[in-house]
């Protein structure tokens, strides 16, 4: 059974960008998009993804806070943060918000993509 992906991003080239990387991933599918933070809650809720690739600059409620609010859910997905911010913002990131883990988006592929979920369900 694949892995549900939930992308989130503002930018179209980005969103089709994470989208292609999961879509070439094997074991992984794209279940919805969402290009805010709120809409990625309503989405969310509807079609209750395993994985949330979440932008952190997100117009409204931004990626950290949407975070925050999908892992206080019932059944919490894992967030894995995307942004163009250098690895070192991502520790921070991750400890505000509750995400699993943070990867640039530059060094987002198959690779980080099954990396960052496998070490998330351990």
């Amino acid at each position: 059974m694949a892995v549900r992906v939930l992308v989130v991003d503002d930018q179209a080239p980005f969103l089709r960008a994470m989208t292609s990387v999961v879509a070439e991933t094997p074991g992984f599918e794209v279940v919805g998009q969402a290009s805010s933070g709120e809409e990625s809650l309503e989405v969310a809720a509807e079609v209750l993804p395993d994985l949330v690739l979440m932008d952190v600059n997100l117009p409204g409620i931004d990626g950290l806070e949407a975070t925050r609010r999908l892992r206080a859910t019932d059944t919490p997905p894992v967030v894995l943060l995307l942004s163009t911010y250098d690895e070192d913002a991502g520790e921070d990131f991750v400890a505000e918000s509750g995400a699993a883990s943070y990867v640039t988006k530059s060094a987002f592929g198959p690779r980080r993509l099954e990396d960052a979920w496998f070490a998330a369900v351990r």
